[in-house]
Formats: structure tokens, sequence, C-alpha cells
């Protein structure tokens, strides 16, 4: 097997080339279980696990929300608003949970995809940081652009995308960690994640923000230990909890929100009962 690009072929060398077989050119039904939270002949809102990609791109070319949407909603989605993306109008990363909405008329795509584009809905995330906050309600207007160091990542930028998150943290688990509610003014790739590392409070178990604290900033082994277990968690702790819009048809006024999922859940639980019995609470 060659595996290094600068390697140089000599004669005598026998070379074998491996063909995958052909990916079809748009996505296909797969039956991957859906939690419908309201669907109607134009829209659809679902409650994204996760660990679900939300489209086909390199590196999962199926497996998506995409491909469940095509086999829950039938045909007559394919091709709105695009072949590699029917329905989608916005998106969740792959490890971040919560709300969803696509649309499934080509009416409905381009009523939203003008509503996502003007930041004319309501759109809430509920986040577990590290550390605590120096006041409970603030406000981080800094632009975001693509990072010239590592193209996967975005970053503070002044020449980047306006941006701006209000945030309100509502529960403090001292030193180590606090919950946000996060509301999106705007919502620009990976927004509050990268604007809570901004501000020092990067999202517990983000592997590219994230920044978690050490255990020598911890006095005792109680804390430590509960370090640890934050360090551990498998994703970034973020959940959109909260999603309002108007119907893109209708006009009505809808909202859809969801709890944390039962990880994040689980973790703060965790967190809080080893705070209390060691006497930090």
């Amino acid at each position: 097997v060659m595996r290094d690009p600068s390697q140089q072929v000599k004669p005598g060398d026998a070379i074998t080339l491996t063909i995958p077989p052909p990916v079809a050119a748009t996505p296909q039904a797969q039956d991957i279980p859906l939690n419908v939270l309201y669907e109607d002949r134009d829209i659809i809102v679902v409650n994204k696990p996760a660990g679900l990609v939300t489209h086909p791109a390199p590196g999962t070319p199926d497996g998506t929300l995409v491909n469940a949407l095509i086999a829950h909603c039938g045909d007559g989605l394919t091709g709105i608003g695009g072949e590699k993306r029917p329905g989608i109008v916005h998106r969740l990363d792959k490890d971040t949970s919560g709300v969803m909405m696509a649309a499934k008329t080509a009416e409905a795509h381009q009523v939203l995809t003008k509503m996502f584009a003007a930041h004319d809905l309501d759109r809430v995330y509920t986040a577990i940081v590290w550390g605590l906050p120096s006041q409970r309600q603030q406000t981080i207007d800094a632009p975001i652009g693509r990072s010239t160091r590592d193209r996967k990542k975005m970053t503070i930028t002044e020449k980047g995308r306006h941006a701006i998150t209000h945030l309100d943290f509502t529960r403090s688990l001292p030193p180590l960690a606090s919950v946000a509610e996060c509301r999106l003014e705007t919502g620009r790739t990976h927004q509050i994640r990268v604007h809570m590392a901004h501000i020092g409070h990067g999202i517990i178990g983000d592997p590219h923000y994230g920044r978690p604290m050490r255990s020598g900033q911890m006095p005792d082994n109680a804390l430590r230990a509960a370090l640890s277990d934050l360090r551990a968690f498998k994703r970034q702790a973020l959940h959109a909890s909260l999603l309002g819009f108007a119907h893109p048809i209708t006009g009505e006024a809808m909202e859809f929100t969801t709890p944390i999922p039962q990880d994040m859940q689980d973790l703060l639980d965790g967190l809080e009962l080893a705070l209390k019995t060691r006497g930090h609470l």
C-alpha cells in the first residue's frame, strides 16, 4: 500500500488501483428514526440527536438527517432547495443536539431561507461552559471569520462577519462550570462555540474551542475528580433548546422547545452531586 504521496514510481513496479463503488449523485432515503416535534405539508420540525450530521458532506456520504428526512417525507422532498441538501434551511453541528426545522415545499424553503438570512426568528441554545462569569447577563459583539491557521475552524477577526450573542448564565456550579442560555441575534458558523471561548468560558466537551480547565487549577482532590468527569465528556455540551418563527406560509407564530438531552442532564447532576457531597455547594 502506497501511503507517501511523494514516493516515486520505479521501473518494474506493479500498481493496483482499488476503485470504490459509485456513489449516488443525490442523497438516498434511509430508515433513520426521527423525533418529530411538528409536521404539516410545508415544514417539519425535529429534535436532532447529538452525533447525527445534518446533510451529506465529504467523509459522511450518508446516514445524515437529510437521508432520514427523504425517507420520512417521501420523494417530494428531493430537490427542494438543491439536490445535495434538500429541505435544509439551517443546520446544527454534528455533536450539537436540539430543535431543527426543514422545508417540505419550494415555497416554504424560499421564505425560510430569507427568514434565516434576515435573522427574523428566535433561537436559544443551552450550553454547559467552563468557569464562572463575572456577570450574569452579557452580550458578545465580535465578528467571526474563517481561521487562517486552520480552515476548519472559525475565529474572532476584524475581517469577519458581524456576530452577536446574548447570554444569560442561569446556573453556577462553582468553581468548575456554569449553564448559559445563549440567544442568537445573528447566525454564523460555530458562533456560540467561538464566542464562548472568546470570553474565556468555552463549552465543555468542545474539541476545538473548549479550552478545559487544568487539574493544577484545582485546590483539592475532590475538585480534581469532578474536573476529570467534565473533561471526559464526549461532545460539546450544546443544545438548541428553542426555535421560534412565523410559519412560512400561514404566518402563524410558532415556538418549539426541548429540554437538554440525558447526557447533558447526567453531566450536570453528577457534577452537582460531587460538589455537594464534598462541601463545595
